[in-house]
């Protein structure tokens, strides 16, 4: 006699793309590391409402999304952290989140889902990769046979380096402004000159200051508006 008990799915093996094909999940899309969602609730209550049905699931199943609510609309990412990508465990959450989603009406958008990610030119990306991981408090990850920084909980930009030829004068066309609370400015600021970046001008504090990596790309790290108004 045969034994025809299937094997469970590894909770710790990481999914493809392709893995993902034979899967039921229309209201989902893999973007880089993880799964994206969008509902469209019709107003705040019924997200609120919705979030709450999905917590309750997620503290069941003891793995948790992470949910941005905006007025009707629920926006959902599914990742397993421990293992830096999307797992069963992951698939079977998104299963439960879109029958849930159906239960309560809400009107599922996987085309309005994007991620951003900025490429940053570079002849020697070792060189400066420290200087943006601590300048935006950012990982660095392995992917695809290469090291980009991504921000823990996926809402910012993912950034990666392009390989290009050594330039003496930067080529950089625009630069990154960084809002951040006050009390962390000064932390921030020196972490970045540890990793390897300098001050370039401060004489417009505590506005903003603008900071640059070792091979002169620049950003602006900012605690109030630029006109002067605002906090502090």
């Amino acid at each position: 006699m045969s034994d025809t008990t299937e094997t469970p799915p590894d909770p710790k093996r990481t999914l493809t793309e392709q893995d993902l094909v034979s899967e039921d999940l229309p209201d989902w899309r893999m973007l880089i590391d993880r799964l994206h969602a969008s509902f469209d609730t019709g107003d705040f209550v019924s997200a609120v409402t919705l979030v709450n049905a999905i917590s309750l699931a997620a503290e069941e199943m003891d793995h948790h999304p992470d949910l941005d609510v905006a007025y009707g609309r629920l926006d959902v990412r599914l990742i397993s952290h421990d293992v830096g990508g999307v797992t069963s465990r992951d698939v079977a959450l998104a299963l439960t989140i879109s029958e849930l989603a159906r239960a309560a009406g809400a009107t599922p958008h996987p085309e309005r889902t994007s991620v951003l990610e900025l490429g940053l030119d570079s002849a020697d990306e070792a060189e400066i990769r420290p200087f943006w991981a601590a300048l935006l408090d950012y990982d660095a990850v392995e992917a695809w046979g290469e090291i980009e920084i991504r921000d823990a909980t996926g809402r910012r930009a993912t950034i990666w380096f392009q390989p290009t030829d050594a330039h003496d004068v930067p080529r950089q066309r625009c630069h990154l402004d960084l809002r951040i609370p006050p009390e962390v400015v000064e932390d921030r600021i020196a972490a970045a000159i540890k990793a390897g970046g300098e001050l370039v001008d401060d004489t417009a504090a505590p506005a903003f200051w603008v900071l640059a990596d070792p091979q002169g790309n620049r950003a602006c790290l900012s605690r109030r508006r630029r006109d002067g108004h605002g906090d502090g």
